[in-house]
C-alpha cells in the first residue's frame, strides 16, 4: 500500500470519524437487537458492511446510508451478493428522507454527531420510527438511558419514546481504536404515549421554558455529565 492511500485514508477516517466494529461484536449486536424477517431497517454509517451482512442475514429490508463515497460503492458492488433486499444509500444521513411506513435504525453513530442524529430521529414523534438501536459513546448512552431524564432533551423525548442502556463496548473492539469506550443505547416508542404526537413542539417549549424542573420545592440539579450537550470527536462505525 502506497504512503499515499494510506494518508488518503487516514485524512478520510480522520473526517468521517471511522472506527470500524469487529466482525464478531456486529453480529453480536445485531443478533440482540432481535430484528425479524421482513422488517424495514436504516442503517446508519455502513462503512465496511460488517454491520451490513450481519442485518442481510436476518431477512430484513435493509436501506443502508453511507457517507463516504469510497465505502458506499464498495458495499454497493457487494448488495446483490447480500441477498436482494439491500439498498445502498451514498449521503449523509441527516438529509436524506425517512421512510413513511414504520422502520428501526441500526448503526454505529458518528459521536461528534450523535444529538443531531438523536433529534432527527426523535424530535417529530410522528416520524413512524419503532425502534433504534445506536452505538454510541459510553457517557452519552448512560446519559439518555437515565431514568428519570437528566437532560432537557430527553425530558423533551420522555412522552413519546423509552430509553434502555445496552452493553458497554470497550474501545479496543473498534479498529482504529478510539480514546473512549462506546455502548449501546436502544429506542423504542411507547406503546402507550403519554402525550398526543401533535403536541411535541409545545412540550419542547415547556421543557425549555422550566428547565430544571423542581422537586419537592427545590430546584432539580442536573446531572453532570448533562451540564452540556457535547460528544467526542473520535466516531466509531
Amino acid at each position: 500500500m502506497s504512503v499515499r492511500w494510506r494518508t488518503l485514508r487516514d485524512e478520510r477516517r480522520r473526517r468521517l470519524g471511522q472506527n470500524f466494529l469487529r466482525p464478531g461484536l456486529a453480529e453480536q449486536l445485531v443478533a440482540e437487537a432481535g430484528f425479524r424477517p421482513g422488517e424495514l431497517v436504516v442503517e446508519i454509517g455502513a462503512g465496511s458492511g460488517v454491520c451490513t451482512e450481519a442485518l442481510a442475514r436476518r431477512g430484513v429490508e435493509l436501506v443502508a446510508v453511507e457517507l463516504d463515497p469510497v465505502f458506499a460503492a464498495r458495499l454497493r458492488a457487494r448488495a446483490p451478493s447480500l441477498g436482494g433486499r439491500v439498498r445502498v444509500v451514498e449521503g449523509d444521513f441527516l438529509a436524506l428522507p425517512l421512510p413513511a411506513r414504520p422502520f428501526r435504525v441500526f448503526g454505529a453513530l458518528p459521536f461528534a454527531r450523535t444529538t443531531d442524529v438523536l433529534r432527527r430521529l426523535l424530535d417529530d414523534p410522528r416520524l413512524p420510527l419503532a425502534r433504534a438501536d445506536l452505538v454510541v459513546q459510553w457517557d452519552v448512552a448512560r446519559k439518555r438511558a437515565a431514568a428519570p431524564p437528566d437532560t432537557l432533551r430527553g425530558a423533551a423525548w420522555a412522552p413519546w419514546w423509552e430509553f434502555r442502556l445496552g452493553p458497554r463496548i470497550p474501545a479496543a473492539a473498534f479498529r482504529p481504536v478510539p480514546r473512549v469506550d462506546a455502548g449501546v443505547l436502544v429506542v423504542v416508542r411507547r406503546e402507550r404515549p403519554l402525550l398526543p404526537c401533535a403536541m411535541a413542539p409545545a412540550f419542547a417549549r415547556f421543557v425549555r421554558g422550566s428547565w430544571p424542573f423542581e422537586r419537592s420545592g427545590r430546584q432539580r440539579r442536573p446531572h453532570p455529565s448533562a451540564r452540556a450537550e457535547r460528544s467526542e470527536r473520535e466516531e466509531p462505525r
